[in-house]
């Protein structure tokens, strides 16, 4: 079955860390590389992340499907900015360098090529590293550790159930399409697009009721068990912090110091080449 947004259990150094310092380390991570355009630290924060996927030793066939969702959604962000706003780069960095003129107000600049470069690497530094979290933070120790930093039990183990259903949904779809199948409908690449898309959306109808009928039968269990009664409750899988967590939550806090003291060194956000 295809991992989408799956926890995956490998011995690794960052299977290790609490969920709560992964969650406190993806927090600081995105700021950092949402709050800057300094390119350098963008290019810095790209090769950091990919270095940690190679750590977690997560293979490329693991994500395969969820990266591909997300090249696709970069790829439909740099076109929509360029024919929504194809000047934007000029307006920010204050020249005009036309490459070629495409046709009435679109002209390729340098300019607006380095601003989707810059878009490209705040998506490339940040995508990686929440994929990460998702798949090397397991459920319940996650729970765990968010209620552990002050969060609602509640809330904390409504966060793992949400988590743990992801994988439920996934086999759940492939039941019913392959059960479909069966009966002849053709889901299969020998189908047109939109003859797929139909069989696709036949299959919602009896995932949403079946999803329904689960969440009942999971409700009706955690309230004969007495579940949200207590103010506190105990964790079997419940984690102190290491000092591995400490010094990567140090480092993430001191990457983001650094993004902000890059932009109060470059007085704005964004790294000028052009001036």
């Amino acid at each position: 079955m295809t991992n989408l947004f799956n926890y995956i259990d490998r011995p690794s150094p960052i299977h290790r860390l609490t969920g709560a310092c992964k969650l406190v380390c993806l927090i600081l991570w995105t700021l950092a590389a949402m709050t800057s355009f300094y390119t350098p630290l963008l290019i810095v924060m790209t090769v950091a992340a990919v270095a940690l996927f190679r750590i977690a030793r997560l293979k490329l066939k693991d994500i395969s499907v969820t990266l591909g969702i997300m090249c696709v959604y970069i790829v439909m962000n740099n076109i929509l900015i360029f024919l929504f706003s194809p000047m934007h780069g000029t307006n920010i960095y204050g020249t005009t360098t036309v490459l070629f003129h495409i046709a009435g107000p679109y002209s390729v600049t340098a300019e607006q090529l380095f601003y989707h470069l810059n878009v490209i690497l705040k998506n490339a530094c940040t995508i990686p590293i929440v994929l990460l979290f998702v798949c090397t933070t397991n459920p319940s120790e996650f729970a765990a550790s968010l209620n552990r930093i002050g969060i609602s039990y509640r809330i904390s183990y409504a966060v793992a159930l949400a988590l743990r259903y992801i994988p439920d949904i996934q086999r759940e779809y492939r039941d019913i399409s392959l059960a479909q199948q069966a009966r002849g409908t053709e889901m299969s690449k020998k189908a047109s697009l939109i003859d797929r898309l139909k069989a696709a959306s036949a299959i919602l109808i009896p995932l949403i009721l079946s999803s329904m009928e689960r969440i009942e039968t999971i409700s009706n269990a955690m309230e004969l068990r007495g579940f949200g009664k207590e103010k506190k409750r105990t964790w079997y899988s419940g984690r102190p912090f290491s000092k591995m967590d400490v010094a990567c939550m140090l480092i993430c806090a001191g990457l983001m110091l650094l993004s902000l003291t890059l932009t109060y060194l470059n007085g704005g956000r964004y790294f000028n080449p052009f001036q």
